[in-house]
């Protein structure tokens, strides 16, 4: 475990804002963690929990307490076959692009369409990761966490750790600290039927055929370039949480009030706001779709702010070299309140405040 202290957070995050930690612990193994954090909560102290930090926006601040940033590594394979699959076990701290990596170079499938996300993986069941047409749900088969209520270290089930779209019930909660993850994996060659419509047309297939899992991951990686969704030190554009908005799942009522309001907005000829079914029965929307014809172009930005729209994608907020967190609610809050004054939905961050909120 190494230890400092009044470190500035800003660099341990994609977003690149945020004050000094107090205290911050760099815990390297399982054990370590366990000690960081049960000695922060014996001390009844403040307590942040830090990976990749690609979903953080931490204040200018920073954080008064402790702060562990997980760096635990290692994959290993518990058991493969045919049948059961291919039983991984990763490290919390590990990259999740180079187990996505790894995974294609192994010939197992079923995350590859997750390739370029960044952060940990020890973060994507919190979140409940997801893209083109695949979530970490699918694959989870337990996660090992350190139960601070309990004070034990206990293993959750998929079924038990309540994944929904962008949701667990990790998130729900502060009480559970994710130590590795459990992945059931099909050995294949194959990727996973392709379920996005512009990731099959890169590809050139019908949506749900299959291809080699390198071609998936690439094509899904320039996808992501295209939208400024792969980090990038140069690129302001990547300098960012990734989607900003989740997209709002709207009852069937409320779907129809949307698009009343689109209708008034646009015309009866007028754009109409993406619809995708839900297995409620709601129904999906678009949140860039909502910000775009909210008015609020690629780039858009408040006068005198370090934050913007990317220039390649209206669903992230990006840190243009000299944003302040200040500077990036300030954003958000002013697109959220577009998106409701124009079309009455109120928009949901996906990143984690952390000493401010919207």
């Amino acid at each position: 475990m190494h230890e400092e202290h009044d470190v500035p957070l800003a660099s341990l995050t994609t977003m690149r804002v945020g004050g000094p930690a107090a205290r911050l612990v760099t815990a390297e193994s399982i054990d370590d963690v366990v000690d960081a954090v049960r000695e922060v909560d014996d001390a009844d102290e403040p307590l942040l929990v830090v990976g990749g930090g690609s979903n953080l926006v931490i204040a200018d601040t920073g954080f008064g307490g402790s702060v562990v940033r997980v760096a635990t590594d290692g994959v290993t394979v518990e058991s493969a076959d045919l049948c059961g699959g291919v039983m991984v076990r990763v490290a919390a701290g590990v990259v999740w692009d180079e187990l996505v990596a790894r995974a294609v170079a192994e010939g197992w499938s079923g995350i590859e369409a997750l390739s370029g996300i960044p952060g940990s993986t020890g973060a994507t069941p919190v979140q409940n990761v997801g893209a083109y047409g695949q979530e970490v749900a699918q694959t989870i088969a337990s996660v090992r966490v350190w139960d601070r209520t309990e004070q034990q270290v206990r293993t959750i089930s998929s079924l038990d750790c309540a994944f929904t779209y962008r949701h667990s019930v990790f998130k729900a909660s502060s009480r559970y600290v994710v130590l590795d993850v459990l992945f059931q994996l099909i050995p294949s060659e194959l990727s996973q039927p392709v379920g996005y419509a512009d990731l099959a047309r890169q590809l050139g297939v019908e949506v749900g055929e299959r291809v080699p899992l390198a071609e998936a991951r690439e094509a899904v990686l320039q996808q992501r370039r295209n939208r400024g969704m792969v980090l990038d030190e140069a690129d302001h554009d990547t300098w960012s949480c990734g989607s900003f908005f989740t997209n709002p799942i709207l009852s069937p009522q409320r779907f129809e009030a949307l698009e009343s309001r689109a209708a008034t907005r646009f015309g009866p000829d007028g754009p109409t706001p993406p619809r995708f079914a839900d297995s409620d029965g709601n129904v999906k929307t678009s949140a860039a779709w909502l910000i775009d014809r909210a008015g609020f172009d690629k780039g858009f930005a408040l006068p005198g702010s370090g934050a913007a729209l990317s220039t390649k994608h209206t669903l992230a907020i990006t840190n243009r070299g000299d944003a302040t967190a200040a500077d990036v609610a300030e954003l958000a809050r002013h697109l959220r309140a577009g998106v409701h004054d124009a079309f009455g939905v109120t928009l949901v961050n996906e990143p984690v405040f952390v000493g401010h909120e919207l």
